[in-house]
């Protein structure tokens, strides 16, 4: 008995320091925050602690990590998601990380060269990224030649250079441009789908279709041979609508429509883009409900909570017939210095600088709420690249003040959780799953993502892609206002992807630990096993 004792008497110290050690090895511990994951719509005050890029423990117990966080009076939530945002240089990477934005996609544009895209990526990423590919760039690189094409990558770039480009070369030659108002014969649309396909051979998410900026260059049946090539690897079709307005012939819901029949008949994911422009909400978003929870249809739609759109001069939805069908005027259009056009200005804009990007007030803002409320639907930004006046990307140690861009790009999600604390927009837990986990929902089980079976959610083993923010204070700082677009959000103190704190005590650190969201590069692409029949085409005029 005596012997025990005196052993005990060695152990017990000896598995107290060992508790002690276990209880301190976590990388990361977020203490005293409210935990809402939206999956299980658990709520609850606890600790988490975080290993190895996941989040391994949800206690109430008291832990200990390398790094502490003081979440006490706050909302500690799965990272935020999307899969529309267009800005992915740095410093826009910077201002959206400020909004809580931890896994950051572009499905509507996309890229011309995936390899190029994800290798460029590589490293020098906050947040965790992807990308689709660009059916735009690949009309460009067939209708208006390989160095049109070559010019720019991504969206970023097409608005800077590949849209003027195409323009200024099409107008030498007396034509449109051949990227938005050529119908392809059969061997050019063979070339635009082996482009396509390419992106979808190095790993592309799947094929971004802005059809509303190339409506009388792209048929139906072409729109169809994008979804059902993306089909043929099962992966996402995004469609940016056809048109906009209600008034017949070219309603908008029309686009919608269209491509998701596409979709139902050939069992492929599809997702249509910020139904909310497309001005016919109320009806397009009870119609991709039906789809998807009556049909079984792998489709949802998006929303974004401003009135205002923003796009580039030349957009086809600019046409003086469109403007007429949405019930605007050249007034409701202005630059981002804030001059709204008269018929002059969108004359010499239109054909003189087709990139500019401009904003477009299309919408009533009191019903914002309304459609950002409707169920199923997620939340995105539709976020410009922000740049200077000539196109250019700011350094990422650049000030956020003085920079002119659509509001969206910096605050979408900071408004959200503002007009959830100010108006009752919709309870919070349905605000932040409509901005985390039904992406990461949508991503997984309609479009074959793997990655996002771990994202979106505050579990146990699930990515340490967090935002911790104060539901009291957190808002939107960005204005349409010139030189202030690009102000941050407040109230998100915290940011962590894959379990590196990037935003710390509301400062961006200058890390890099964003990883990629790619599907395998494979040995052999998959067109022939789709059919291009000659008799659908015309040739070119």
């Amino acid at each position: 008995m005596i012997r025990l004792t005196a052993l005990l008497r060695v152990l017990v110290p000896t598995l107290v320091m060992a508790t002690s050690a276990m209880a301190a090895d976590y990388d990361v511990v977020i203490n005293n925050g409210r935990v809402m994951d939206p999956e299980t719509n658990f709520d609850g005050v606890r600790n988490v602690g975080i290993k190895d890029g996941k989040i391994v423990a949800i206690t109430k117990d008291t832990i200990k990590g390398k790094e502490t966080i003081n979440a006490k009076g706050h909302v500690v939530a799965p990272g935020f998601i999307e899969g529309h945002q267009h800005a992915t240089d740095q410093f826009s990477r910077k201002v959206n990380l400020r909004d809580g934005l931890t896994t950051q996609m572009d499905f509507e544009a996309g890229a011309g060269d995936i390899a190029k895209w994800y290798a460029g990526a590589e490293g020098k990423t906050q947040s965790n990224y992807g990308m689709v590919v660009l059916a735009t760039l690949a009309r460009a690189s067939v209708l208006d030649g390989p160095e049109i094409a070559a010019s720019g990558n991504e969206m970023g770039e097409l608005f800077r250079s590949v849209v003027p480009g195409a323009a200024a070369k099409a107008q030498k030659e007396g034509r449109k441009p051949g990227w938005s108002s050529t119908l392809p014969n059969k061997e050019e649309m063979t070339k635009i789908l082996s482009y396509v396909d390419e992106g979808l051979r190095q790993g592309a998410l799947g094929v971004g279709i802005p059809v509303g900026y190339m409506t009388t260059g792209v048929t139906s049946y072409e729109l169809y041979k994008y979804q059902e090539l993306a089909a043929k690897y099962g992966r996402i079709s995004n469609g940016h609508v056809r048109f906009a307005g209600i008034r017949p012939p070219t309603e908008g819901a029309l686009g919608i429509q269209e491509m998701l029949s596409n979709a139902m008949v050939l069992d492929a994911p599809f997702m249509a883009v910020h139904l909310n422009s497309v001005m016919d909400w109320e009806y397009t978003i009870p119609l991709i409900n039906a789809a998807r929870e009556k049909r079984g249809a792998k489709v949802w739609g998006e929303v974004y909570p401003y009135a205002a759109g923003s796009t580039i001069a030349s957009t086809d939805i600019l046409s003086e017939s469109s403007m007429a069908q949405m019930g605007i005027t050249y007034s409701d259009v202005s630059n981002l210095d804030g001059t709204r056009w008269d018929k002059a200005m969108y004359e010499d804009v239109r054909k003189n600088d087709p990139g500019r990007a401009i904003v477009i007030y299309n919408n009533p803002e009191k019903d914002i709420g309304k459609w950002m409320a409707a169920p199923g639907v997620v939340v995105v930004s539709d976020g410009m690249a922000i740049q200077d006046a000539k196109g250019n990307y700011y350094p990422w140690d650049s000030p956020y003040e003085g920079k002119s861009v659509h509001p969206r790009s910096a605050g979408t999600r900071a408004k959200v959780l503002r007009m959830v604390r100010e108006e009752k927009l919709m309870p919070l837990m349905e605000a932040i799953s409509k901005m985390s986990y039904l992406h990461a929902k949508y991503f997984d089980e309609l479009g074959g993502i793997p990655h996002f079976k771990t994202k979106g959610r505050m579990q146990e083993g699930m990515d340490a892609d967090i935002v911790v923010f104060n539901p009291d204070t957190v808002r939107d700082n960005s204005t349409y206002k010139p030189g202030m677009g690009a102000i941050p959000s407040t109230g998100i103190p915290y940011v962590l992807v894959n379990g590196t704190v990037v935003v710390k005590d509301s400062v961006v650190q200058k890390v890099f630990p964003g990883k990629p969201i790619r599907f395998p590069v494979l040995a052999k692409g998959r067109l022939d096993q789709i059919n291009i029949e000659p008799r659908v085409f015309i040739p070119n005029q």
